[in-house]
């Protein structure tokens, strides 16, 4: 039998033990290593429950590395160690059955914080002995001079045993004393530091005023100074220092000495530095990240008066296909091979490529005159992507597409430009792909408004910002009101009445077409009850019958059939005063499963209507599968007759659709009338009914009940 697996206190332990033998012989301590690893088991236990936590506390990992100082872990490698060991064995120890990329990312966070807090403990340590080793250089002051043995080896004790490294010189800046901390600092001797001067110690990344603080120290007129400050060590590596420097005055107050206190930063600088990289640059390609190229964005659009840059946002077309077929390894290698063939496009001065995520890539581009470099750069970027990609034993065609953005420094943020560009190569995509377009303002606008529509969409809904107008359906034998169509109509608050091709398109994509389709059902036969009811005893032919718009969603949608069961029996309205209008182009090959539920309404009495007829190019055999009633001939068809004489090859063409129709049992409905000649030549073509301006535009229902009681009455 295997053993029981360690458990959680186990894991911690092992940690732990893990943890104090890395680090334990850099340590100051006066334990034991034992002792040494027993002190770490709080610690490790603090960093278990940060990395598990329900809400990551950065606090948990800056006490952790405050707590080292206070543990003696002051060498610089004793912090290298202690992140090197977090990053092997604190997930794998401490991580039980959590996500393991989160894990990893919020350890990555815990070493931040960690050295953060290590790097506030040691400078405040640091502070305390440089005031300490200042105090005792005061009263030292006059040691030097008197050689006053006592101070002197106070002086002496805190000089030799402090943790930073300490050097005096005189005004001349001729090094007269350096204790050990110092020497290990910089790798000398004190016979090779001793006699040499600090004016040698100049590097190229001082700062600009350094030298002119320490001429004003040396001269007087200021009592210390603190600047960051790099030195070149004998072996030609840099040693990076937080340096202060004060003044040493003599009894009588004039200068003397010059005290310099110098804390070794080269580790927690290259941390930093490492940290900075991970943050700006993209793990999987090492390409700079959305982090690092919204800053280069920002600093391009803030570059000021005559400068331009240009942009290209570039998509992979059909990358979800690579990952879905070949797996997300072989997606990654593919990003790889991307990521290193775009960054050899962008290799002059002002350009870079960045992975903003996923199969989606920006290259920048800046100077005065970004008009034919960008194009040029969108060029190679597509020309890059000509030759096939090896992965796995595959070779992978790559298309992209390029959204380009173009213009002068100042003008947009770089949320605005991103969008843009974003738009535009969505543009590029919709037009087939492996393709760059340039950004179009105009198009731009019609985006940003459609995206608008979008999500303003459902709360419309809620708020009742749509109304309904109707359009009378009139018999042209004898000219009576037989009915309305239902058009929706979207009050928009900031652009007024949009009309269903606006926003119906847009519903059609989010879903939202399914409520919107069944609110407007049920309150388009909530009118016809409403009109019957009004028109009371009169002497009619029959019912208004009200005509509603099914989309292909809704048709598709198994809830159709009972939610329009539901709303006639509510309503009490009789199944065959509704008609639904299905478009041709949505049953142009429609299976069995599709005219199913239009079938069920059919049976039930439902009449059923073939929209926009003659242009979707369907097979007129096919009309004898399909339960439909009625024609809706679509208004190409009948333009011609609103002239006269009317074109004979369309009256030919009509005629044969209408003798087709009748000999299928089906009526036939003409949109688009317009005129009287129109009217009377579709009725002697033998049309049934017809709608359009001719007879009314559509409006609210009073108007078409008052139309109605004027057939009625004559």
């Amino acid at each position: 039998m295997s053993a029981e697996p360690d458990g959680p206190e186990d894991r911690l332990r092992r940690f732990a033990t893990i943890w104090g033998r890395a680090v334990f012989p850099v340590t100051s301590t006066s334990s034991t290593r034992p002792e040494f690893e027993k002190q770490l088991v709080p610690l490790a236990r603090r960093l278990s429950e940060a990395l598990r936590a329900r809400a990551f506390d950065p606090d948990t990992g800056r006490a952790v590395g405050a707590a080292l100082v206070e543990a003696h872990c002051t060498d610089p490698e004793a912090l290298s160690r202690t992140l090197d060991c977090v990053d092997a064995y604190l997930v794998l120890y401490c991580g039980g059955d959590g996500d393991g990329e989160d894990l990893r990312a919020r350890s990555a966070r815990l070493q931040h914080a960690m050295a953060a807090g290590y790097a506030q403990a040691l400078r405040e340590r640091t502070l305390a002995e440089q005031e300490a080793i200042a105090q005792a250089a005061l009263r030292a002051q006059g040691v030097v001079a008197q050689a006053l043995h006592a101070t002197e080896a106070r002086f002496r004790a805190v000089f030799e045993g402090a943790a930073i490294g300490i050097g005096i010189a005189d005004l001349k800046g001729n090094v007269l004393q350096v204790n050990a901390a110092l020497l290990r600092m910089f790798g000398l001797s004190e016979q090779s530091l001793r006699g040499r001067s600090v004016l040698e110690w100049t590097h190229p990344d001082d700062a600009p005023q350094t030298w002119a603080l320490y001429d004003e120290l040396v001269r007087g007129e200021r009592e210390h100074y603190h600047i960051e400050k790099a030195f070149y060590r004998p072996d030609g590596t840099v040693l990076w220092t937080n340096l202060t420097v004060s003044l040493l005055r003599d009894a009588d107050g004039e200068p003397q000495y010059q005290l310099a206190l110098m804390e070794d930063t080269t580790e927690r600088r290259l941390l930093n530095l490492r940290l900075r990289y991970e943050a700006t640059h993209d793990a999987l390609t090492g390409l700079p990240n959305r982090t690092f190229f919204f800053e280069r964005l920002e600093k391009a659009l803030n570059a000021g008066e005559g400068q331009r840059f240009g942009l290209c946002y570039l998509d992979l077309d059909g990358f979800k296909t690579v990952n879905d077929s070949l797996g997300h390894a072989a997606g990654d290698r593919l990003l790889v091979e991307v990521a290193d063939r775009l960054q050899s496009c962008a290799t002059a001065p002002g350009e870079m490529v960045a992975r903003l995520g996923g199969d989606e890539f920006v290259a920048l581009t800046t100077g005065p005159d970004t008009r034919h470099t960008v194009d040029e750069l969108a060029t190679r970027i597509m020309n890059a992507l000509l030759a096939p990609i090896g992965v796995d034993g595959r070779d992978l065609t790559v298309r992209g597409s390029i959204g380009v953005v173009e213009g002068p420094a100042g003008e947009r943020s770089p949320a605005e430009v991103l969008r843009s560009a974003d738009i535009t190569m969505y543009r590029a995509k919709s037009a087939g792909g492996n393709r760059f377009e340039l950004a179009d303002p105009e198009a731009d606008a019609r985006a940003i408004t459609r995206h608008g529509l979008t999500t303003a969409l459902p709360a419309a809904l809620e708020r009742g910002e749509f109304f309904i107008e109707y359009q009378p359906l009139v018999h042209l034998g004898d000219g009576s009101v037989r009915g309305a169509e239902a058009l929706v109509r979207w009050l928009h608050p900031q652009h007024g009445v949009l009309s269903p091709d606006r926003f119906i398109p847009l519903a059609e994509h989010t879903g939202l077409i399914v409520p919107l389709g069944r609110w407007v059902l049920e309150q388009s036969v909530r009118q016809a009850r409403a009109w019957q009811e009004r028109r009371g005893g009169a002497d009619v032919a029959g019912p208004l019958r009200i005509n509603v718009n099914l989309s292909p969603c809704q048709l598709a949608h198994p809830g159709l059939v009972q939610d329009t069961v539901d709303i006639l029996e509510r309503t009490g309205v009789e199944p065959d005063a509704l008609c639904l209008e299905v478009t041709e182009s949505a049953l142009i090959g429609a299976d069995d499963d599709l005219l199913k539920p239009l079938r069920r309404l059919s049976e039930m009495g439902v009449d059923i209507a073939l929209d926009d007829f003659g242009t979707g190019y369907s097979n007129l055999a096919n009309l004898r599968r399909l339960p439909v009633s009625v024609l809706k001939l679509d208004r190409s068809f009948t333009q011609s007759m609103q002239q006269f004489p009317a074109d004979p090859v369309d009256l030919k063409i009509v005629e044969g659709i209408v003798s087709l129709a009748h000999s299928l049992d089906l009526a036939v409905t003409v949109e688009g009338v317009e005129t009287g000649a129109q009217a009377e030549q579709l009725r002697i073509l033998g049309c049934d009914t017809a709608q359009g301006w001719y007879y009314a535009r559509p409006g609210p229902p009073e108007r078409l009940h008052e139309l109605a009681l004027v057939d009625a009455t004559g």
